[in-house]
């Protein structure tokens, strides 16, 4: 038996060779010693060196934003120039020349419009500081006439020099002019990476999809190059499209500007195109803007002229001329429209207001191809009409014209065997009397019947 102590426990017993019984063996996955297992320090190195990549791409990220923002704007910008791109290397000429003279193309375009409205700027700034004085004296004689008051210019413009505001203003803008320069080489630097990006995606197109696919199989190859084709004919139809209403916009306000003698029409209508279309939805009205603050140094009343044609013009492109401009192009509902502007703009700023609409239209075409769709039943609910009463069956004038053939049929029997003319199996209308069988129901019966 095995010996107990005082308390009622059992008590080991030693080993007759004097020696102590092995201990239990540790448990599965724990370490000898202790009770933590065997992968705990593992995982946790492992955790420790994923936070430490997170936290090292989430840096790199932020601080290459930048770069990528301007890679995307040259992607796009790329596959807008690829159709004249292609069509040119068609006939023969190289695809780095053929990118080259288009390039040259848009930056002369771009240099003459920048060239021209800076002279334009230029002119109605100087313009107005020369006529600054007469708007003064008008301004100081209808204060005077009406609140008899005795202001002079001179006294006025006194104050103005030397009141501390003024000096301010000019300490800041010095100040300043450091960062003004530093912001125009930044951008300068900028629109040299995306022309050299966009320039390299246009001319090596074939050889970036070449080594897009070589990384893929055959099924996902070819994907990617239907995506392709799809995101360059959109993009190319949004550039074609915007550019053609740019080109009915201006032609427009500059006929307006015209007969209404406001300076510089020529440059006010291509501002006016331009900014109208590729900013979308609200652009007719910032573009509007210029052009109603030149007419109204002409006359106030000009520029209220001009407000009012921008208005209308801006409900005819809409509804009409815009419609059927982007049917085969860029054929997404005006909310889908305004939607993808607001979220571009929240995402990527300006960039994503211009860039927005063509990536959701060649994200719609990408997956319309996938979406299965079914013919639509002739219901009057799909067309926006309330169902009437009853619509859901027959009608009740059907019902009763069912109601008086069943009785009119039901009299006509009864009356031939009362003449005699049929036999006992005639009463019964589911049989012949020629051969005792059932006759053929007839099909009026089984509509009426399920009416």
């Amino acid at each position: 038996m095995a010996s107990t102590d005082e308390s009622g426990h059992d008590t080991p017993q030693a080993s007759p060779s004097g020696t102590t019984p092995p201990s239990r063996p540790p448990a599965d996955g724990a370490a000898p010693g202790t009770g933590m297992p065997r992968w705990l320090p593992r995982a946790m190195v492992l955790a420790l060196a994923l936070v430490a990549v997170f936290q090292l791409g989430s840096w790199a990220f932020h601080q290459l934003i930048g770069l990528l923002i301007n890679i995307l704007i040259a992607f796009f910008l790329a596959l807008a120039i690829e159709p004249a791109v292609s069509r040119m290397s068609a006939y023969g000429m190289r695809r780095g020349l053929a990118t080259f003279l288009v390039f040259l193309g848009l930056l002369i375009v771009s240099a003459g419009f920048v060239t021209l409205l800076g002279s334009m700027l230029a002119g109605q700034i100087i313009k107005m500081i020369e006529d600054f004085p007469d708007y003064l004296d008008s301004v100081i004689n209808w204060v005077n006439g009406h609140f008899h008051t005795d202001l002079r210019r001179v006294d006025i413009q006194e104050g103005l020099l030397h009141s501390d505001w003024l000096r301010k203003y000019v300490q800041n803008s010095a100040t300043g002019v450091l960062d003004v320069s530093t912001q125009v080489l930044g951008g300068l630097f900028q629109l040299l990476t995306i022309g050299l990006f966009s320039f390299y995606f246009a001319a090596d197109g074939p050889r970036l999809r070449r080594a897009l696919c070589s990384v893929l199989p055959p099924a996902r190859q070819a994907e990617v190059l239907r995506a392709w084709e799809i995101a360059v004919d959109k993009t190319g139809g949004y550039i074609y499209s915007r550019g053609l209403m740019a080109l009915v916009s201006g032609v427009a306000h500059y006929i307006l500007l015209q007969a209404l003698g406001i300076p510089y029409a020529p440059v006010l209508a291509v501002w006016v195109g331009l900014v109208s279309q590729f900013i979308p939805t609200i652009g007719t009205y910032l573009a509007g803007a210029l052009p109603m603050l030149i007419a109204f140094t002409v006359n106030p009343w000009y520029a209220l002229w001009v407000l009012i044609f921008v208005v209308v013009y801006q409900q005819f492109e809409n509804y009409m001329l815009q419609p059927k401009l982007t049917a085969k192009t860029v054929d997404i509902h005006p909310a889908v429209a305004f939607g993808s502007v607001i979220a571009g703009t929240a995402l990527l700023g300006a960039v994503g207001a211009l860039i927005s609409i063509p990536a959701v239209a060649t994200l719609q075409a990408f997956l319309g191809a996938y979406v299965k769709r079914y013919a639509v039943t002739d219901d009057p609910r799909v067309q926006g009409h309330r169902p009437t009463r009853g619509s859901g069956g027959p009608g009740l004038l059907t019902r009763a014209r069912g109601l008086w053939e069943r009785r009119s049929g039901a009299t006509g029997h009864t009356a031939a065997g009362s003449d005699g003319t049929a036999g006992s199996g005639a009463t019964d209308p589911g049989l012949d009397p020629e051969n005792s069988g059932p006759t053929d129901p007839d099909p009026r019966d089984s509509e009426e019947g399920a009416s």
